[in-house]
């Protein structure tokens, strides 16, 4: 039997996922939770074979839960399940260790089989993203070009989805147990790094960034 947690803001989602997996003789949801936070303290208790996330969700992305993940529970298998058919999220779940990214809107088609493959230690990948891996490789292989590294950091992320989400920096400092002036630092960091202005501008780019939902 394949123990599988899953992670996504809105109720309804969670449940029609949950019929579809739970209507499969080795799959069962042992454990559901509403953001990446809770999903980390739920394989905390009880660590499942595969954890299948959202990625835009309050507090903590699925992506960030992901990398999170992957270095406390290396044996735990991922699927990012999401809404977004975007390069940039593609490329951010490979990079924190997904074995799959399945869209939402062929869940009852694909999401079976993507589990079934990250058990097998297999990639799972929709007929886009493979089309993006594939021209990807090519525009790096015709410049020579690495893969470059994250625009912020990860504490940096977190300060980031957190103004956007329009906590004020004393309550992100509470959430994040760290002191007000390292919230203004990472703060003033975030915006030199992007280019930004103001909260508007940062909030802007959550939302392309997949860190909140528009």
């Amino acid at each position: 039997m394949i123990r599988i947690l899953l992670a996504d803001d809105h109720a309804l989602v969670r449940r029609g996922v949950r019929l579809i997996l739970d209507a499969e003789p080795d799959l069962e949801v042992i454990g559901e939770a509403a953001d990446g936070a809770e999903a980390l303290a739920l394989a905390a208790a009880e660590p499942p074979d595969l954890a299948v996330l959202d990625i835009a969700m309050p507090r903590m992305t699925g992506l960030q839960a992901a990398r999170e993940l992957t270095r406390t529970h290396p044996g735990v298998r991922i699927l990012i399940l999401t809404m977004y058919d975007n390069e940039q999220f593609f490329f951010e779940a490979l990079r924190v260790g997904a074995a799959g990214y399945v869209l939402k809107s062929v869940a009852d088609r694909d999401l079976v089989e993507a589990c079934h493959a990250a058990m097998r230690d297999e990639p799972f990948l929709y007929p886009g993203a493979e089309t993006a891996l594939v021209r990807d490789y090519l525009e790096r292989a015709r410049t020579g070009a690495e893969i470059p590294d994250r625009a912020v950091t990860e504490r940096e992320e977190e300060v980031l989805k957190l103004v956007a989400e329009g906590h004020s920096t004393r309550e992100i400092a509470e959430l994040l147990f760290i002191s007000v002036k390292t919230v203004e630092r990472h703060r003033s960091n975030i915006l030199t790094k992007l280019g930004l202005k103001d909260r508007q501008e940062l909030t802007r780019y959550a939302i392309r960034a997949g860190l909140i939902e528009p």
